[in-house]
This record gives structure tokens, sequence and C-alpha cells, in this order.
């Protein structure tokens, strides 16, 4: 049995306790927030037996195997931290962290003290998406050419919402454009050309962002996430024979559409089982299982790859958190 600290109260913190009835062997023992009345209305929404009025007590449950950390991204770092100290093994929500440098000091910090940490890039983990790597992999549309991936909001947010915060991270780019940059990354690496432009809102985050990526070989993405209208939120996988789309929400599909040249559409369907969340809480009870500081699915590296393109990215189009 895994026993699942959660740490935050909030809508995803919620959705993946409801996610951890479907993975074998798991149990929720405990939550932790900064007020108790936020904890114990938590456990007794989803059946955990300790409630925490902080994150220092939840890390020092030792009681506790894993923590999800849950909170909005800004405090991704400090929680995690918190955690790690505990002794206590870690899957943190996407973003990793605000920037590469803190997110490096996350990874090396686990690793120095052999503690298991995966940041919660659920795509990575959907069992779908895994099964479109290996359509590609087999060659199925032949070589890719080219990515297309939107994840754009309605709003309107209002000004004191945290996604316009520029102190908390706010604007598209982190809690939206992370899944487009994501997707590409899982299937062409890192690029070597990065352009991109953006609207910035009278708070200086970004509102609407437009990024094109390209690679030694040829191949492109054009992304976008915006937080001024909602997109498709659907990605099409162009190769030199062929096309997989991913209908919405392309990082969480009902079904893959392969598109073979010279032969008719074959729809692939997912496991609609949950809501998805619970494959990232599998993924973490494997990797506990087989002794393992980080999962080959979700690797340090890719982590510290995406942030880096987020970070120049920033760079880009004018946003800074400090």
């Amino acid at each position: 049995m895994t026993r699942w600290g959660i740490l935050a109260t909030g809508y995803i913190a919620g959705r993946f306790a409801e996610d951890l009835r479907f993975v074998p062997g798991a149990e929720l023992v405990a939550v932790g927030s900064r007020t108790r009345e936020s904890a114990e209305l938590f456990a007794q929404r989803h059946g955990a037996s300790r409630a925490y009025a902080s994150w220092a007590e939840l890390a020092a449950d030792p009681e506790v195997d894993v923590v999800y950390v849950a909170t909005p991204h800004a405090a991704h770092h400090e929680a995690t931290m918190t955690c790690l100290a505990g002794g206590k093994a870690v899957l943190v929500e996407k973003p990793c962290t605000l920037d590469l440098a803190s997110s490096t000091e996350l990874i090396e910090t686990a690793r120095a003290r052999g503690l298991f940490l995966m940041e919660a890039m659920w795509m990575r983990t959907n069992p779908l998406i895994l099964r479109v790597l290996e359509l590609i992999a087999d060659g199925a549309i032949g070589e890719v050419t080219h990515v297309r991936a939107d994840f754009g909001a309605a709003g309107p947010f209002p000004p004191e919402h945290r996604m316009r915060a520029r102190t908390l991270g706010g604007g598209a780019l982190l809690d939206l454009g992370i899944y487009p940059l994501s997707l590409a990354h899982l299937l062409l690496g890192v690029p070597q050309h990065v352009r991109a432009w953006a609207r910035i809102s009278p708070e200086q985050v970004d509102e609407n962002t437009g990024i094109v990526l390209g690679w030694d070989s040829g191949a492109v993405a054009t992304l976008s996430c915006g937080m001024i209208g909602a997109t498709a939120i659907t990605a099409a996988i162009t190769g030199t024979t062929g096309r997989i789309d991913l209908p919405e929400p392309f990082y969480r599909p009902a079904a893959a559409v392969l598109h073979r040249a010279g032969t008719e559409p074959e729809t692939i369907p997912a496991d609609p089982t949950g809501g998805g969340y619970q494959y990232e809480a599998i993924e973490v009870q494997r990797c506990l299982a087989a002794g393992l500081i980080e999962s080959p699915l979700v690797p340090h590296s890719a982590t510290l790859e995406v942030m880096a393109l987020l970070d120049d990215i920033r760079a880009r189009i004018g946003v800074s958190y400090t």
C-alpha cells in the first residue's frame, strides 16, 4: 500500500484525490493546508484520516510515503522543499517551479537525498498519448515534420485573479502554454530555434502568446496559449506519410485519429475511467516500488528542458515574475 498525502486543498487537489480511487494500492491518509478548517473539510470530503494546519506537519507524518503538491505554482518550490526536508517522495504539480534555477535546485536536492521527485505533467503518463508515441516510433506517419497545438481559456480573469498576478507566475504561459510546449518537446526534443510574441496585460503578464519552434531536422511547431479567448485545445502531429489528430483536450483526449496515407482514418479510443490524474499516481507508485528517484516517463531532464524553454520564451516576450 502506498500512503499518500496531499498538500493544498484547491480544485486540482480535489480532482487528484478523486482519481486516487482508481489507483490500485493507493491510500489517501493525510492532507496539509495553511488553515486547519480547510484541511479538515478536505479530509472529510475525500476520506483522509488526518488533517494538518501546516505543510511541515504533513511532511513530518511518518505514515505518509509520498506527497502530492497541489498549490498554485508560485508556492511549488517552498512546498516541495518542505516535503523533501521531511524525507518524503514528491509529485509536484506542473510547472515544477517558476523558473529553471529553482526547478534545478529542487531536483538536485531530491537527488542528493535519494528521494523520488516527479513533475505532474500528467500528459506524459496518459496511456493514449503513450500509444501515440508508439505509433510514431513504429513509423505510422513517417518522420514528424510539424506539431500544432493550442490552449486558450475564455476568461475573463479579473485583475485580482492569480492568473493576472505577476509575482505569482500569472499569465497564460505557465498555466496553459506548458501543455503545447511539452507536447512538442515530447515528440521532437529540444528545439534549436525559438521565436515568440505576446500581448501583455496591464499587470505585465502574457494574455495571448504565439510560439514557433524549429529543429535542425526541418521540423517545426506552431503553438499558442492565451487567457482572453477559448481556443479549440486540439493538436495535430504531421509526418511525411500521415497525421495524428488529438481532439479537445489534446493533453487528455478521449480518442486519437490516425490518418495514414491512402487509408481511411482510424480512431483509437482512450480508457474513459477517471479524470486522467490516476495515471501519474500509478507511475509514481511504480517508480517507488522499483526504488527509482525519477520517472522514465517524466524524467528530470524533460522538466528542466521545458523549464528552460519557458524561461527563454518569457525573456523574448518581456515577462518577469520578480
